[in-house]
């Protein structure tokens, strides 16, 4: 029995690996028939993506629901954009250094939030943590205050010697779509060990998981920075790519982001966060000229899937084509 659950996985990651494999492809190719308006969309899809797969890893893997990711998306953001920009670190350290500081800052957190509260109580301490960091991004000189900082460039690689130059064309773009790419394989490398199968546990049963000798707090902490330095690698990308960094970055607004792509695409599916990213962003998009228009049609999906759609898109579409609805049909 469990060499047959074994062998599942083995193929689950392996299937996940080859649509992660063509979709990169897909995403190689999107400079040769977009503009240039859509290949910039394109990049904030691909973090975006990343931005929600993190928060899923902590909300549909460990079942630790957070209302503050945002402070973790500005730290990386702010992170990169001091270190390389204003201290004149190399890039690729920079980077590192910036999802570095989102771990940092989610295992300080976590250390305090997730001792004394859980549930939706740790929701709303997170959620105040956040709008802390925003007030204090908005305010102080060195962070730019309200507006930011602006000018940012793209970076030039040194790579053992090698200048690689990310400021022409759409070089920029193509790291973008390396990095998170690698970004999502490791968060499906996390899913398919025993510290993930751990986290499901504890999210099933937690006084369970606790007696088989699985200790919860320290997992879901583990959960915690893991999800804060993924966010915060995800915030890096965005600073040179948009070439501006704001406090709206840290706003809680921000924080509903990728609550919002999980909902819509499916909590329960990897590729979920994913897919949610990419219709929020064409609704963005196709609304963009019209004021109001996509907080309305964004709300009504949303309320859409609450009510009629509790599994999502992918829910959905699993319930359409599942061998038992077919079997069903048939009879």
């Amino acid at each position: 029995m469990s060499k047959n659950l074994t062998n599942q996985r083995d193929q689950a990651l392996r299937r996940d690996l080859v649509i992660l494999l063509i979709v990169m492809v897909a995403g190689l190719c999107v400079p040769s028939f977009l503009n240039r308006g859509l290949i910039f969309i394109a990049g904030l899809v691909w973090i975006n993506a990343v931005f929600g797969l993190s928060f899923n890893m902590l909300f549909g893997l460990s079942g630790v629901l957070s209302f503050g990711q945002a402070m973790f998306f500005a730290a990386g953001a702010y992170g990169i954009a001091l270190l390389n920009q204003y201290h004149g670190i190399p890039f690729l350290t920079s980077l590192f250094l910036s999802g570095l500081l989102g771990g940092l800052l989610a295992v300080l957190l976590g250390w305090v939030a997730l001792r004394r509260s859980e549930g939706v109580y740790f929701a709303i301490l997170t959620l105040a943590f956040a709008e802390l960091l925003h007030l204090l991004i908005s305010n102080l000189t060195y962070f730019g205050r309200n507006d930011g900082l602006s000018g940012l460039k793209r970076p030039i690689l040194d790579v053992l010697g090698v200048s690689i130059d990310l400021t022409q064309g759409d070089d920029f773009y193509y790291f973008i779509v390396f990095v998170c790419v690698l970004l999502i394989a490791v968060l499906r490398w996390i899913i398919s060990t025993s510290f993930g199968r751990a986290l499901q546990a504890l999210k099933q049963d937690p006084e369970r998981a606790e007696f088989l000798g699985i200790p919860v707090q320290l997992h879901r902490l583990a959960a915690f920075t893991l999800a804060g330095a993924l966010t915060a690698f995800s915030g890096a990308l965005i600073a040179p790519w948009a070439q501006i960094v704001t406090p709206e970055l840290a706003h809680w607004s921000n924080s509903t982001n990728p609550i919002l792509y999980t909902l819509l695409g499916g909590s329960a599916y990897f590729w979920g966060p994913v897919l949610g990213a990419v219709v929020l962003s064409a609704v963005f998009y196709m609304t963009r000229t019209m004021v109001g228009m996509s907080d309305l049609v964004t709300g009504g999906m949303l309320l859409a899937v609450v009510l009629a759609l509790p599994g999502g898109i992918l829910g959905l579409l699993d319930r359409w084509f599942s061998p038992s609805r077919k079997n069903k049909g048939k009879s």
